[in-house]
């Protein structure tokens, strides 16, 4: 072993000793507050951070050394506490929470042991650059060009762009590490780190020696930015909006202001897409809930085939020629405003399913129904499991409440609002959703409780089966249909359905008799059989269980020929 090398190992472990050596807990601290000056070249693509940080001890026992990475293109300089120069040692550490797939890792020896919930303040400094690094998809296999489109974060000359942590790491954090070839590794440990740093502030300054526009996720405006006027950003919660991460960009930006303090933010020569872009924002209104006026910097990227991203009150897209997909963006960046929420499945969900609920609004129910059955094989695939076997561990279930698998969440989520509107109807939906305050939201019961209290109906089953807890899907089966005919030759019809899967749901019934149809909907727990009774004009002839509107395992199985019914004389 080289000299310097076993130097670097004996400083370690004199600084931390055998705490560092054998138990280094690297989510010990959480970091409740950012107070960062950011100083960007971007011709030299660099990037310097100077300010303070608080740190609160989150484990049981008191804590004398500290975890804080970063950016493994970023170097730290320096780290105090309060005039005191701290000791440190850094370290590569291999994270897929960056887009270089490597952190750089500094492990601080504190000046005295935190107890339990305490806190202490740490100045801070570091400094490197932000180049377009693809390295942490590259090496699982990603193609280069796929790579880039979405790890697309960068300062450059022209255009800089970059998006907080599980993107780019340029704040410190301090997570275990998060692997991209594990599954759901990296959804995991950002849904640890999020719980951690649930509400915890940020303010920041921004200087940069070019003169251009600078646009924060946190914020509702744009603020120019020159050599020698520094902006401050106000204060904002880091993880206010699920999903949702500290993201700035700056750009030589023209702007078409649109109502409600919107703007369309774009790079030379795409002023008439900038302008269509406008006209459809100014008219939107997802899921149509009068909550006051929303906000959204839609801001041009100059990459054509680089995906789209939505954090707060920034979406940057690459504005291409307007598309039914780019009006979706609009729609779901929009909807994420009006269903802000703790929690992920109502604010991702209610996103999504604004989406569907445009369509169904300019193409009609069947084109929404598409839209969403698009959606359903992942969701059967991801509950294939519970469908074959009733005897699955609780630990294996995904509820909507703590799962991390966000194309799970998003799609289920879509579907769960979308038949809740069903089962109450349109009017008390939005009335719901008008009544929602985010920070009552302080209990798992909150939701349906609010439901329950505005429509009176109980549904804290669906919510069992659909929200808090994972039941898989239902399955449901016509077993029986007979007709008889009636004294006003008209025919009743009773008719048994049985949900055959683990969850229950209300479902459309559609019976069709020549010369028309007649659809009721009944609500069908799992496992269980319901029969009712309807009336037709006509000899029916098929029934149809569900119209597309319920996810179910199996969908083969929902069509029943009614056997031909001799009138009466």
């Amino acid at each position: 072993m080289k000299f310097f090398e076993k130097k670097a190992l004996f400083l370690l472990f004199f600084l931390c000793g055998p705490v560092c050596s054998f138990a280094l807990d690297r989510e010990a601290f959480s970091i409740t507050n950012y107070y960062l000056n950011l100083q960007v070249e971007p011709e030299q693509h660099r990037l310097g951070v100077r300010g303070k940080i608080t740190l609160r001890n989150d484990t049981a026992a008191p804590q004398k050394i500290a975890v804080l990475q970063i950016s493994s293109s970023l170097d730290w300089r320096a780290i105090r506490a309060g005039d005191k120069m701290l000791q440190f040692v850094t370290q590569p550490y291999t994270s897929d929470i960056d887009h270089t797939g490597s952190l750089s890792e500094a492990i601080i020896t504190l000046p005295q042991e935190i107890a339990p919930h305490a806190m202490i303040d740490l100045n801070i400094a570091y400094e490197g650059v932000v180049l377009l690094d693809t390295t942490r998809l590259t090496r699982i296999g990603t193609p280069e060009d796929v790579a880039k489109n979405s790890d697309w974060d960068r300062i450059d000359e022209d255009f800089s762009a970059v998006r907080g942590v599980g993107y780019v790491t340029w704040y410190p954090i301090a997570t275990e590490s998060a692997d991209l070839s594990e599954g759901n590794d990296l959804s995991e440990v950002l849904a640890r780190w999020n719980a951690r740093e649930s509400l915890s502030d940020m303010l920041l300054m921004f200087e940069s020696t070019k003169d251009c526009t600078i646009l924060f996720s946190g914020t509702k405006d744009r603020f120019v930015v020159t050599r020698d006027k520094p902006v401050k950003m106000g204060a904002f919660s880091v993880t206010q909006r699920s999903g949702s991460v500290p993201t700035f960009v700056l750009a030589n930006y023209k702007t078409i202001d649109v109502k409600s303090n919107s703007a369309v933010n774009f790079l030379p020569a795409k002023e008439s897409i900038a302008a269509s872009y406008a006209d459809v924002l100014g008219n939107l209104d997802p899921l149509q809930r009068a909550t006051g006026l929303l906000s959204l910097q839609v801001a041009q990227m100059p990459f054509s085939g680089a995906a789209p991203f939505v954090s707060d009150y920034l979406l940057l897209t690459p504005l291409q020629p307007l598309t039914d997909e780019s009006r979706l963006t609009l729609i779901y960046a929009l909807a994420r405003q009006k269903a802000a929420s703790p929690r992920p499945w109502i604010s991702e969900g209610l996103a999504h399913f604004a989406q569907a609920f445009d369509i169904e609004q300019r193409h009609g129910r069947t084109a929404a129904l598409e839209y969403l059955n698009a959606h359903r094989a992942l969701l059967v695939d991801a509950e294939s499991p519970h469908n074959n076997s009733d005897q699955v561990s609780a630990t294996s279930r995904r509820s909507l409440v703590d799962t991390t698998d966000s194309m799970y969440l998003q799609s289920k989520a879509m579907w769960v609002w979308w038949m809740l509107r069903d089962m109450i109807g349109e009017a008390s939906f939005n009335i719901v959703l008008f009544s929602y305050q985010s920070p009552d939201d302080k209990d798992p019961t909150y939701m349906p409780r609010l439901i329950a209290a505005h429509t009176q109906h109980d549904l804290q089953w669906f919510f069992d089966d659909w929200v808090y807890h994972d039941r898989g899907l239902p399955d449901f089966k016509v077993e029986s249909a007979f007709a008889a005919t009636m004294p006003a030759k008209s025919y009743m019809l009773t008719i048994t359905i049985d949900n055959l899967g683990t969850a229950g749901a209300e479902v459309p019934i559609t019976i069709k008799f020549t010369g028309g149809e007649v659809t009721k909907r009944i609500e069908v727990r799992a496992k269980s059989k319901a029969t009712f009774r309807v009336e037709t004009p006509a000899a029916p002839q098929e029934i149809r269980v569900n119209d597309g509107s319920v996810p179910e395992s199996n969908a083969s199985n929902n069509v029943f020929k009614v056997e031909p019914v001799t009138p009466a004389k």
